[in-house]
């Protein structure tokens, strides 16, 4: 961003995990609606959050998901698993499709339950679409496809996120604004203008404030704009006699911020530590994969060799 004058880096697995857990149906009635179709709703659904920590407690720490899994039931009665995985960094990954045929067979082999996969891509890369993992050997062959949603498709329906009634359009324009928008004013701009949106529709005060709060976490500012950000959106207020919003909310928005980032980077130096005990990749190596200064993961090895 210009003029940024800090390192904190976008957090935007938290506000995905954020706005999963408070718009599920909206999630699916927006970016799979033929699935959505296919639930029963009346029946309700819950988060096994749990059953998924026992299939990922190994995963690769170096990158950014936003992984849900949701019990529901289908319209004949039967209980499926949802299993949701957000990829939120800003590279493609060429295991992604792997990684999603091992969490389903872990699930299927655990719990013995049908679970369909979804995958979410916010990059901006136009060919990355994994939508398939296949192997094949010696005539052993498999083929595993899930069904993907990749956000920068709903560019060209700027329009109809923008007119539409589904809550989770607004978190879609979030998240592509901020993984396009990398200049301060303009991200400033484009964030003042989703939170005027959110007023106009006239949501219940609980709602704006959850919306508000997903879209402040994704579309963070440098903090020489935040007075004007937070200036525009008591004007708003203001405008529309809607006070919903105010300093003290905002101050606990930062420190939840603060926390879940000193736990991010608490994760990586767990990760490095690992990496170090059981490898002799060099520091500058490590660094990259954890996305640490090469400075700590020094310290780190000096740490681990006492």
């Amino acid at each position: 961003m210009d003029d940024q004058d800090d390192n904190r880096r976008a957090d935007h697995d938290s506000p995905w995990k954020m706005a999963l857990e408070s718009y599920f149906e909206e999630f699916l009635g927006l970016l799979f609606p033929a699935i959505n179709k296919q639930v029963d709703w009346s029946k309700g659904y819950s988060f096994l959050d749990n059953e998924l920590q026992q299939i990922t407690a190994d995963a690769e720490s170096g990158r950014r998901y936003a992984d849900k899994l949701i019990k529901v039931y289908a319209k004949n009665g039967s209980e499926t698993w949802v299993l949701i995985h957000v990829e939120v960094q800003g590279e493609p990954e060429g295991a992604f499709a792997e990684r999603m045929f091992t969490y389903q067979y872990r699930l299927r082999d655990r719990y013995g339950i049908d679970v369909v996969s979804l995958a979410v891509l916010t990059d901006t890369h136009d060919s990355f679409r994994s939508t398939t993992f296949h192997y094949e050997r010696w005539g052993c062959e498999l083929t595993f496809t899930f069904p993907m949603a990749k956000l920068i498709d709903w560019e060209a329906r700027w329009a109809e996120l923008q007119a539409s009634d589904n809550v989770f359009a607004l978190v879609v324009m979030a998240q592509i604004h901020a993984k396009r928008i990398k200049d301060g004013a303009t991200r400033k701009d484009v964030k003042i203008a989703l939170i005027r949106l959110l007023f106009e529709r006239g949501y219940r005060r609980e709602q704006i404030v959850k919306l508000f709060n997903i879209i402040d976490w994704m579309l963070q500012l440098p903090k020489a704009l935040e007075p004007e950000f937070v200036q525009a959106v008591y004007a708003i207020q203001e405008e529309k006699h809607m006070p919903y919003v105010n300093t003290i909310e905002r101050l606990g928005i930062e420190k939840g911020r603060q926390e879940a980032e000193i736990r991010a980077l608490e994760s990586k130096r767990n990760a490095a530590r690992k990496l170090i005990a059981l490898t002799e990749m060099s520091d500058q190596l490590i660094a990259e994969i954890e996305e640490l200064p090469v400075e700590e993961v020094e310290k780190l090895r000096a740490e681990t060799q006492h």
